[in-house]
């Protein structure tokens, strides 16, 4: 019978804005090393309304691509309710982040995170502006 354990973690960082993609898996990679789970998951979350986290593969041609795909799916220039209500300018930012999603969950085992050769975890900011970021690592497991 194993131990199940839950422990809590946080990532800190600054962002530059709109679509800044960030590699946190060496952040995450670490947190799990100093975790007391051998083996379990991850669950990455992004409290906010205008960042995401995803995975892809972290290479110069898709951090051009990534940005593109995101126009396609809610362009800046189309009206959005919520820029009427808000006058922010950020009414694409709020729907490509529902599209993409505040959370993933990661298997771990030995202590290492179980992603594809080429696969990394990201951070996309969202938001038209800088902003002060903080994710949330929960990590559960034996």
């Amino acid at each position: 019978m194993f131990e199940l354990t839950v422990e809590t973690k946080k990532i800190s960082f600054s962002t530059q804005g709109e679509v800044q993609i960030l590699d946190l898996t060496n952040m995450i990679q670490k947190a799990i090393s100093e975790s007391k789970s051998t083996n379990g998951i991850v669950t990455v979350f992004v409290p906010g309304a205008t960042g995401s986290v995803t995975t892809i593969e972290y290479e110069p041609g898709l951090l051009i691509d990534f940005p593109r795909i995101l126009e396609r799916i809610s362009p800046k220039s189309m009206d959005y309710e919520h820029e009427l209500r808000w006058h922010d300018g950020n009414g694409h930012s709020h729907c490509r982040a529902s599209v993409l999603g505040p959370s993933l969950t990661v298997p771990f085992n030995h202590k290492k995170l179980l992603l594809g050769t080429w696969q990394q975890i990201v951070f996309v900011e969202l938001d038209v502006r800088p902003r002060n970021r903080t994710v949330i690592l929960q990590i559960m497991g034996e």
